[in-house]
Order: structure tokens, then sequence, then C-alpha cells
């Protein structure tokens, strides 16, 4: 299959990008597997060293990006939203947000997660995965400790990540945080800022750490940061919310149901994973390898002219989801 992609960021990503990562994850392993990816985007983007056909195109030059479609495409692949202005093709959309208020979806779209789909009154996902070659395990699996080191792996700047609460734990019990993503402006000798980092960097910090917390406080479609920390062996201490309570099991984790469930986890550390289990779990279940055979799945599906789903899925709550759940 000749599958056409498109996005405006440079690919492939060097530091923070949850959705470039995914389109280009897919994109490599589409050519791995004897198809013809293509990608529309950005002039600076580094793929055809990968076998991945590029045109490029710069969204402050120009807006029609249509133009460039080649004519032979079998099926375009979006990661966002998008009606055409000229011509239809065989489409598939993942959704990797979360709708606004009264927003419509076309109907040949996916979810990241089951609880991301049945939000937009869906049931049509296919979970995100990573791509473990650019997290190698360089030191045998950690050796499970008393947890005195946590980490914040999200964009600290967005309340609904909750680093707050992550931050009152960790002080509260005397245990060190490392935030990844961001930082604390408020000084303190538990808190160690890394601002944004990715690469060996970051996995540097996700494997010097203990346990990653992750108590967000809205419907997370599905949480990179998950996959990425367990993938090293850390278990994650997170909420309700969200594809959280699909993705943590209890040999890999603790959902907890309010801020003080996770100050209490945080202070007394009763709970004993094993980091070996955590980290089968995660490259076995979540590899963008797997990830991409389940799309090829979905593109037969268009290329049949199969619809996905029955009407066009919308967001199914009065407020945004940005407003923010109760923790």
């Amino acid at each position: 299959m000749k599958i056409l992609f498109q996005t405006n960021n440079i690919l492939p990503v060097k530091t923070y990008g949850g959705t470039e990562r995914i389109i280009f994850w897919l994109m490599k392993h589409l050519k791995e597997l004897g198809h013809h990816p293509v990608l529309i985007g950005h002039p600076d983007s580094n793929v055809s060293d990968f076998g991945i056909e590029h045109i490029p195109y710069d969204s402050k030059l120009s807006e029609d990006w249509e133009a460039l479609i080649p004519e032979d495409i079998d099926l375009i692949h979006l990661s966002y939203n998008y009606t055409f202005k000229k011509k239809e093709f065989p489409t598939l959309f993942t959704i990797h947000g979360n709708g606004q208020v009264g927003e419509k979806f076309p109907l040949n779209s996916v979810f990241v997660s089951r609880k991301h789909a049945n939000n937009h009154g869906s049931d049509a996902f296919v979970y995100n995965g990573i791509d473990f070659d650019e997290y190698p395990l360089k030191n045998n699996p950690k050796k499970e400790s008393n947890w005195n080191n946590f980490l914040f792996l999200a964009k600290a700047s967005w309340s609904i990540k909750n680093l707050k609460s992550c931050l009152k734990a960790c002080k509260s019990a005397k245990k060190n945080l490392h935030i990844v993503g961001g930082k604390s402006w408020l000084p303190s000798k538990y808190v160690k800022n890394h601002g944004f980092q990715g690469g060996e960097a970051k996995n540097h910090i996700i494997q010097q750490s203990d346990a990653l917390l992750f108590p967000i406080k809205w419907e997370e479609p599905f949480g990179l940061a998950i996959i990425e920390s367990m993938g090293f062996g850390l278990p994650v201490i997170g909420s309700k919310y969200g594809s959280l309570p699909e993705l943590i099991t209890n040999d890999t984790g603790i959902i907890c149901q309010n801020e003080q469930e996770l100050m209490s986890v945080v202070k007394d550390c009763t709970h004993t994973f094993h980091s070996s289990k955590i980290i089968e779990y995660a490259r076995s279940n979540f590899s963008s390898l797997e990830m991409t055979k389940n799309y090829i799945q979905m593109y037969d599906m268009v290329l049949q002219k199969s619809i996905i789903n029955s009407q066009a899925p919308t967001w199914g709550y009065p407020a945004k989801a940005t407003s923010g759940l109760p923790f």
C-alpha cells in the first residue's frame, strides 16, 4: 500500500512530541513491512534515510498541502480532524487528543484507547506504541528500592497533568521528585528540575528513578510517559481517569482515587513490584510494531469501504476536556 501522512512538524523529533513520534514510528515500520509510506511535511524533516518518501511542504509559505497529494496514493492517514477541500480520498483519522465541545469527527476515526473512544461515542481504537529500540536497556533491570526518587514526565505547565499534587506528596514525604517536561518555580531540596529532555538524556533520568507519578486530572487519551517508564521497569502511580485503568495493572502500578491516597503511597511505599515483569508487560503489549500491524487492519477496512463508526464521533461531555477533574 502507498500510504500518505501529513504533519507540519520536523520528523523525527529530537525532544518533546508525542503525536509526531507516533507518526514517524508508524511510517518507519510500514516501510519495514513492505509498504510505501509518504510524508508531506516540513522541508527539514529527515525521513528519507529511513526509506520514507518525503514531499517537502512549508505551512508558513503555503496552506494548500492537498495540491501535493500524489494521484497514485492508496490511502491517507491523518492524525487530526480534517475536511478535504477538493477531492475525497480513502482516509483513516487517528484522534490523539480530546475533542472540543460540539466537535464532530469523521466516520473513519479511531482513538488511542478504549476509554478515549468511549468518551467520543466510539469503540474503535488502536493503542499507541513506542519504538523500544530508542529505549535500550543498557543495564540490568534496576533492583527494587525504597522509592526515594520519583519521576514527573509531562508538560509541567499544564495544570491537568497535576504537578501540584506530585510536589505536595514528595515534599511531605521528604522524597525526591525529578521533573522532566518543564519545572517547578518553588525552590526545594527535594525537587530536581530537568526541563524538556529527549533521547539518551531522558532515558537516563527515567532509569535513575524508582516510580512515575502520573495523577492526571483529566480524561487522558493514552499517556506515552506511562509506557516509556514501564519500559524501563518503573511502576506507575496514577489517578483513575482516562486510559490509566486500562494501562496500569496490579503488577505494574497503583491507581489512586484522590490526593490523600497518592500522598500515602509516596510516603509509605509498602507495595512491591518486579521491574522485570513491568518491562516485559510494556515491551510485549505496547510496541510501535504491534501498533503498526493493528493500523494495517484498519487500512484494510477503509479500503474495503467499511465504515468504522456508524455515526460521527464527538466529545461526550458538556464541559471542555481541559476543565479539570477532582483529585
